[in-house]
């Protein structure tokens, strides 16, 4: 099991992206959850497979209709916990965790 943090910057809020990827994630078996950053981005903690996960993020780049993906940025995670399934989490603005 392999899991990355991306970090997806564009327009993304507001055009159902959270959705997509939670849709997308579910799909292919991956875990982990997808949230609002108040800096306009989205950011994602995806783990499952390396092929599932790559699906994901080439999914991600490409985004849902209507969202413009400028860039993602890819990193390590800095949590080693793995939730179970795929979750948005928002907060009461909508941003980061609840």
């Amino acid at each position: 099991m392999v899991c990355v943090r991306l970090r997806v910057r564009g327009r993304v809020q507001g055009v159902g992206f959270r959705a997509y990827v939670r849709d997308q994630a579910r799909g292919l078996g991956v875990m982990g959850w997808v949230r609002n950053c108040a800096d306009g981005s989205v950011e994602v903690l995806a783990c499952g497979s390396e092929a599932a996960v790559e699906r994901l993020t080439k999914s991600v780049s490409q985004g849902p209709v209507g969202a413009h993906v400028a860039r993602v940025e890819q990193g390590e995670p800095t949590d080693a916990h793995v939730p179970e399934g795929f979750s948005v989490r928002y907060d009461e603005e909508g941003y980061g965790d609840p």
